[in-house]
C-alpha cells in the first residue's frame, strides 16, 4: 500500500470508548437518577404505561397456548370427574330404588298385619298366627303351605283367615309346616249366610282360567238373592266361626231349564298373595254335645204309656 494513502489522523473517542469504571459510574448515575425521579415525581409511570399497552397483545398471543393447554386439561379433569359423580349417583339410586323397595314391602305387610290384627280383637276363638310360605306344587289345586305344624298346636280342620276374610280350611298337618287348602279349590265347601237376607246355602270353591271364585248352588230361581250381598259363615258346620267373611256375590245367572240359579261369588279373601294368616281353633269341640237320639224301645215304650192312659173328662 503506498504510504500517502495511510490515515494518520487519531481514532475518535467513541469509537475508542469508555473504560469500563467510567461506564460503572455512568450507569450508576443515571440509574440512581431514574430511581430518584421515579420515587420523587413518577416520571416513569407514563412509560410503564405505555409499553404495557405496546405488549399486551404480544403477550395475549403468547399466553393463547398455555391457556388452551389448560382448558383441555381442565375439560379432561371435569370430564373424569363427571363420570365418577355419575357412577356414584347411579350406585347411590340403585341402593334407594332397592331401600324404596324394601319400604314399599314392609309397609304393605305392616297395613295387611294391623289389619289382621283388627280381624283377631273381633274374633272370639283361639287363634294362632302364621306366615305363608308357598304355594303348593300341585298346578290343579289351590293350596298353601304355612309355617306352623303339630308342634305349634295346628289340628287338621281349623279354619284359617286374613285380613279380609276366610281364606281356607287346614288339610294336612305336619310337624313344622301345614297345608291349606284354598276356598277356591274344587273340593272345597263352606256352610254360608246371606247378611242380607239371613237365607243359608252352600259354597263350592270354582276354580276357573278367567279367574278363582266359589259357586252357590242349590239355590231357587225364586230366592232373594242380589248383586253385591255378603255371604258370611254361617257356623252350623262346626268348624268356621258364624259372622266371618266369605265372599260377595258377583254375578246371577237365571236359568229357565233349572228350577235352580247359578249364581258366582268373589272371594274376599287374598287368595293370591296372602303373607300373613290367622288359624283359628275348630269350633266343634266347643259346642254343647247333641242329645241322644231315642232308642226304639224306649220310642215303643213310651207310645203304650200314652196309648194306655186314661184320657180326661170333656
Amino acid at each position: 500500500m503506498p504510504l500517502g494513502t495511510l490515515d494518520r489522523t487519531p481514532p475518535p473517542f467513541f469509537k475508542q470508548g469508555p473504560s469500563a469504571l467510567s461506564k460503572l459510574v455512568v450507569f450508576s448515575a443515571l440509574a440512581l437518577f431514574l430511581m430518584v425521579a421515579d420515587v420523587r415525581f413518577k416520571v416513569t409511570v407514563p412509560i410503564r404505561a405505555a409499553i404495557a399497552t405496546v405488549l399486551y397483545p404480544a403477550q395475549w398471543l403468547i399466553l393463547q397456548p398455555v391457556n388452551a393447554a389448560g382448558e383441555v386439561g381442565n375439560y379432561f379433569q371435569s370430564l373424569r370427574t363427571a363420570q365418577t359423580s355419575e357412577a356414584e349417583a347411579l350406585r347411590r339410586l340403585a341402593v334407594q330404588a332397592g331401600r324404596s323397595l324394601q319400604v314399599e314391602q314392609l309397609d304393605l305387610e305392616n297395613r295387611r298385619l294391623r289389619e289382621l290384627l283388627a280381624m283377631r280383637e273381633r274374633i272370639t276363638t283361639p287363634a294362632t298366627g302364621a306366615q305363608v310360605l308357598y304355594d303348593s306344587a300341585d298346578p290343579y289345586s289351590r293350596k298353601v303351605v304355612i309355617d306352623r305344624g303339630q308342634t305349634h298346636g295346628i289340628v287338621p280342620g281349623s279354619p284359617v283367615i286374613d285380613e279380609s276374610g276366610v281364606l281356607g280350611q287346614v288339610t294336612r298337618v305336619y310337624p313344622l309346616v301345614s297345608e291349606i287348602t284354598l276356598l277356591i279349590d274344587r273340593d272345597q265347601a263352606i256352610p254360608v249366610l246371606n247378611a242380607r237376607t239371613g237365607v243359608r246355602g252352600v259354597a263350592y270353591g270354582q276354580p276357573s282360567a278367567s279367574g278363582d271364585g266359589l259357586e252357590l248352588r242349590y239355590t231357587l230361581a225364586n230366592a232373594d238373592i242380589n248383586q253385591g250381598d255378603l255371604l258370611t259363615t254361617s257356623g252350623v258346620d262346626g268348624v268356621y266361626p258364624p259372622g266371618l267373611p266369605v265372599a260377595q256375590v258377583r254375578e246371577i245367572e237365571r236359568r229357565a231349564e233349572s228350577s235352580f240359579n247359578r249364581i258366582g261369588c268373589e272371594p274376599l279373601a287374598r287368595m293370591q298373595g296372602a303373607l300373613h294368616v290367622l288359624v283359628l281353633a275348630p269350633v266343634g269341640p266347643m259346642l254343647p254335645p247333641s242329645p241322644l237320639p231315642a232308642s226304639p224301645t224306649r220310642s215303643a215304650r213310651a207310645g203304650t204309656e200314652t196309648a194306655a192312659s186314661p184320657r180326661s173328662a170333656p
